[in-house]
């Protein structure tokens, strides 16, 4: 027996896809046509573009929930155009993923380096694409269910609209770096193993290497304070004010 509950949990969920929008980039036509299907077939809103720029023209307008994007395209590649998107306040909080035929190391720390949140390896099947996706998307529900500001060393972080302000300026981040900052001053002083940072900022869903946290980190550095993170030689990193 289906009740009231349930009913309404159905179609709050069904709602909330038809709410969600996707935007593919891709300069392959069969790409989009069977990547775009079997998502509309999930009840999301999909929205398509050929290379970066028009990606980024797109973006502006819709403002996506999720990015899925090829690498090598013309005009503009995937990389520049993460680049130009995380640089854009009102699509700083964007998920963007990846999806490309190129598995090398190198070329997915590029992808994290540049803003990605995640790396999808082609060929992949539809309903492994699907799953992954729901599982991207699920970070979003996540954070919005444990909004919370923090106040450290003058520091105002509030999670729930991705901010981060210093001295009265407002430090614009990329998701990923902002999440791990937000897990590295949500305990000033403790030291997060690596394992415990892959696993809460990048869930274990996604596999990533050692290398991926050294480049938040540093780009953490960069914008925020060479001094506020502490490197812990062999197990992991802190945030110290």
């Amino acid at each position: 027996m289906i009740t009231f509950t349930t009913q309404r949990t159905i179609f709050d969920t069904f709602m909330k896809k038809k709410n969600t929008k996707i935007l593919l980039v891709d300069d392959e036509p069969d790409i989009l046509e069977i990547v775009g299907y079997n998502l509309a077939q999930e009840d999301y809103q999909i929205f398509t573009a050929t290379n970066g720029t028009e990606a980024i023209e797109i973006a502006k307008k819709v403002i996506p929930d999720l990015i899925i994007m090829d690498v090598m395209m013309p005009e503009m590649d995937g990389m520049e155009a993460c680049e130009n998107i995380r640089k854009i306040p009102e699509l700083s909080n964007v998920l963007i993923t990846f999806l490309t035929a190129r598995s090398e190391d190198y070329s997915q720390v590029a992808g994290f380096d540049a803003g990605a949140d995640d790396y999808i390896t082609k060929p992949i099947k539809p309903k492994l694409l699907v799953s992954k996706v729901k599982a991207l998307l699920r970070r979003l529900t996540e954070k919005d269910q444990n909004s919370e500001t923090l106040n450290v060393g003058g520091i105002e972080i509030n999670r729930e609209e991705y901010k981060i302000v210093k001295d009265n300026v407002e430090i614009v981040l990329p998701r990923k770096e902002f999440e791990l900052f937000y897990l590295l001053a949500s305990k000033p002083g403790k030291v997060f193993k690596r394992d415990e940072i892959l696993d809460k900022v990048w869930g274990n869903e996604v596999v990533v290497g050692g290398r991926t946290i050294d480049v938040h980190i540093r780009k953490l550095r960069e914008k925020i304070g060479e001094e506020l993170f502490k490197t812990i030689k062999g197990v992991g990193y802190k945030f110290e004010v």
